[in-house]
């Protein structure tokens, strides 16, 4: 049963993802961009499944396993952080999109100003696909593991799995394909971690019992993270300014961001944003519970792999069926981000890499292949925990892209040449951050964006209305 069901969820994606192709227009900006007609409610629940990724079910589920409640600071910071960069950049950047006319986020920020910036994108490009590759990687990754800790497959075949799944749907219809799964795949998710969060609560005498039992767990309420250099409030305010950071980082993300450029208005971004965060939220401290509650479930995990925590636990508290919906629900969250991850991909090697930028409708799906492949490889060949490398990524794209576009948001216009030091000032910080190992202090954004910022500020002019007039007559004329 618990195959059964799984595969009608996987059929149940499939097809959804397939039946876009009938919408499909033969144009790059409807591959990338769904042509910017997507109403604000699908593109907020396909930004969410996006952002809400296997990093969350097996990452952050493994992290909350570990650490206990302190683990709700990482879920404030991040979401806080979030809600802040939405206010300031997300309708900044769908005009910008409207304006420049391009279909890749490299390109848009390329252009923003009312030139061009091509050797400013092409890095941007080739730092597009180095990341997000290894992050499509991840989650093919976490596929392996969601069928490892239910069925006992080898994480291999979880892997295939995933990477056929992204290939076929998305070669179909491009984003718009991924966009409309996305949205199937964010109900199943919120709906396999609500049924755990409640059959894991019920099964162990309700709500009092359950805290009773977490209590008697060493520190597991304590609200301080582990190994924390300064300790009490300080330390915990420290963390959770990091993980604003992190949150903040979103809008360096280009496989979410896109998700915005496709927006059918700049107007509708209250609706999407009062959607987009309503569902984060609750979703979010669905997965902090069932994390603190596989700690129940599974005492003896934390001497394994804790990221193999949410699958694990559902085979054991769940009648078959569930069983089923829960590791659908996984492999919802790894595909909705793994298919953004290679279109993001794939739009930087077609648009921004090669010298004429290819509009064919089977190159663009030929390049699809081409990156689903490369992280299908990636990811049968590596070890790493998935909330290692997802965090790596995510914050390596966010300090190369985030201040850019923080500067662009505060009207203020960047050379070429300053935005490719704004780009390698915030990366070699944040990279320098992690490798000393102050990241177990202070998420490696928080220096990355700031330092990157600080540059843009000093180096960078005001963007008077004469100017922003000329930039958009410029664009217009092409």
């Amino acid at each position: 049963m618990v195959l059964a069901s799984f595969i009608f969820f996987l059929l149940l994606f499939l097809a959804v993802g397939l039946s876009s192709a009938r919408h499909a227009r033969k144009s790059r900006e409807d591959y990338y961009l769904a042509s910017s007609q997507v109403p604000p409610s699908v593109v907020a629940l396909s930004a969410v499944a996006t952002n809400n990724s296997g990093y969350m079910f097996i990452g952050v589920i493994g992290y909350t396993y570990a650490v206990g409640l302190a683990a709700v600071w990482l879920m404030v910071g991040w979401i806080l952080g979030d809600f802040l960069a939405s206010l300031y950049v997300h309708g900044r950047l769908r005009h910008a999109t409207e304006r420049t006319r391009e279909a890749s986020f490299s390109a848009v920020m390329a252009r923003w100003s009312g030139g061009d910036m091509p050797i400013w994108r092409r890095l941007a490009a080739f730092m597009t696909i180095v990341f997000l590759g290894s992050y499509a990687a991840a989650q093919i990754a976490a596929g392996g593991k969601a069928l490892q800790g239910t069925l006992g497959w080898e994480p291999e075949t979880g892997a295939w799995m995933v990477a056929a799944m992204v290939l076929s749907y998305s070669i179909a219809g491009g984003i718009r394909a991924s966009i409309w799964t996305d949205v199937a795949q964010s109900l199943v998710m919120l709906v396999a971690m609500t049924v755990l969060f409640i059959a894991g609560i019920q099964a162990l005498g309700g709500w009092s019992a359950t805290f009773e039992a977490w209590r008697e767990i060493p520190g597991f309420f304590d609200l301080t993270p582990p190994d924390m250099l300064v300790p009490g409030i300080a330390g915990i305010l420290m963390f959770a300014v990091g993980w604003l950071f992190a949150g903040l980082s979103v809008i360096g993300q280009p496989h979410i961001m896109v998700r915005f450029m496709a927006l059918d208005s700049a107007d509708s971004m209250v609706r999407a944003r009062v959607w987009y965060y309503t569902f984060f939220t609750v979703f979010y401290a669905l997965a902090t519970g069932v994390g603190m509650l596989a700690r129940l479930y599974l005492p003896d995990l934390a001497n394994l792999d804790p990221e193999l925590a949410l699958p694990t636990m559902a085979d054991k508290v769940l009648p078959p069926v569930l069983v089923g919906v829960v590791l659908a629900g996984i492999f919802a969250a790894t595909i909705s981000t793994a298919d953004s991850l290679v279109l993001s991909c794939s739009a930087s090697l077609t648009h921004d890499i090669v010298p004429g930028r290819l509009e064919h409708p089977w190159i663009l799906k030929g390049a699809t292949a081409l990156v689903t492949s490369l992280a299908l490889v990636i990811a049968l060949g590596g070890n790493q925990s998935v909330f290692d490398l997802v965090v790596l990524s995510w914050s390596t794209l966010g300090v190369a892209f985030g201040p850019l576009l923080i500067v662009y948001a505060l009207g203020r216009r960047v050379s070429e040449w300053g935005a490719i030091l704004m780009m390698f000032a915030g990366v070699a910080v944040a990279l320098y951050w992690r490798h000393v190992g102050l990241h177990e202090m202070i998420f490696e954004g928080l220096p990355g964006l700031v330092i990157g910022v600080l540059i843009g500020l000093f180096i960078s002019s005001p963007m008077t209305k004469r100017r922003r007039d000329d930039a958009e007559e410029a664009l217009a004329e092409g």
